[in-house]
């Protein structure tokens, strides 16, 4: 977080004015604006020299030679960790039913997208729930063929993954048993990086000459145990990147456009949310603290939602950096609320 150092409480408040008046105008602010929006009842030379001040101390900067400030990526991070760290205020709007009439998954998912697009006039993203506490529930082990098994491994959420492996020769059923009694004593209820390479070792030594096999399996289990390569990503209001000057230039456009349309970088933004754990709530990345290379001159806000037993998805908001901060946490709390309780409703 950064720290308001030097930030007496004049100075946030002409800070905040600032911020305010330039996401609402996307011009830079100068001195009279700001005795004009503010009650402090200041002359503009004192005004002046408290933007003078903060400059300095790097919130503001002036573009080219106008007198206006336009906010810093370091002015727009204090402004966001203020508006989270206030209490969470009683969220009055009603918004569209986007939920009531939504009997599938996904388009419930495409309409939530739809709707935040529309609410907040930004691009929007939301991913499937996927399994990202990373627990290994069970695995059956059954031969296909003289020259493969199947692994049939279920995960948290009752998520369940097939593997084919290839194996030098037949396994007898009483193999097979003992292989499948050796994995699920050791490994049931194991996240990921609790199976590690001592525990390998172990269990390579106690399948004796089995032990390719026992290592083809746990490489199927790190396979299909991190983030879901079938998770989905429902995109909308991408167009709404036109309406902001800033972005609407045709390389930064084009990079944004088509990072919505490859989702290759999205799917890299969800999984990079779902693998940390202390990502369960709001998270807002301004410039260059941006995850996704092609989106370095946007902010980037994205939440959690959970399904429960270890599922969860994300949804995000990409806009430009002066986006209005308030409306869009509101409206991402409000929206995370709501997935979190309308499928906590269908278990």
């Amino acid at each position: 977080m950064v720290s308001a150092q030097g930030l007496n409480e004049r100075k946030l408040t002409i800070l905040h004015a600032i911020i305010k008046t330039y996401l609402e105008t996307g011009e830079p602010v100068g001195s009279r604006t700001i005795s004009k929006y503010t009650d402090l009842n200041l002359s503009s030379a004192t005004i002046r020299n408290e933007m003078s001040d903060l400059e300095e101390l790097g919130y503001i900067v002036q573009p080219h030679t106008s007198a206006g400030r336009i906010p810093s990526d370091k002015g727009y991070r204090l402004y966001v960790d203020m508006l989270m760290e206030e209490k969470e205020q009683e969220l009055n709007e009603k918004q569209e039913q986007m939920l009531e009439k939504a009997d599938k998954m996904e388009k419930l998912l495409k309409q939530a997208a739809k709707v935040l697009a529309s609410n907040t006039n930004y691009a929007t993203m939301v991913s499937t729930p996927m399994n990202s506490a990373n627990k290994l529930k069970f695995i059956q082990l059954s031969m296909v063929d003289e020259e493969q098994i199947i692994a049939v491994i279920v995960l948290g959420g009752n998520v369940i993954k097939n593997r084919i492996i290839n194996v030098d020769e037949p396994l007898s059923n009483e193999n097979l048993l003992k292989l499948n009694m050796l994995l699920n004593t050791t490994l049931n209820g194991m996240s990921i990086e609790e199976i590690n390479l001592g525990l390998i070792a172990r269990l390579k030594e106690q399948a004796g000459i089995h032990s390719e096999v026992i290592g083809n399996v746990l490489d199927a289990v790190a396979d299909v145990i991190q983030i879901d390569e079938d998770m989905q990503i429902y995109t909308s209001g991408t167009t709404n990147i036109f309406k902001y000057p800033e972005l609407s230039d045709k390389q930064s456009a084009q990079e944004i456009i088509s990072a919505f349309e490859e989702k290759q970088q999205l799917t890299e933004l969800v999984t990079q949310t779902l693998s940390k754990e202390e990502n369960t709530g709001i998270q807002v990345y301004i410039g260059d603290e941006t995850p996704v290379q092609n989106m370095k001159d946007c902010s980037v806000v994205t939440a959690t939602y959970e399904l429960g037993d270890g599922m969860k998805g994300t949804i995000g908001i990409i806009g430009p950096k002066r986006m209005d901060y308030e409306h869009v946490l509101k409206s991402m709390k409000r929206l995370q609320s709501e997935l979190d309780q309308m499928f906590h409703k269908k278990e």
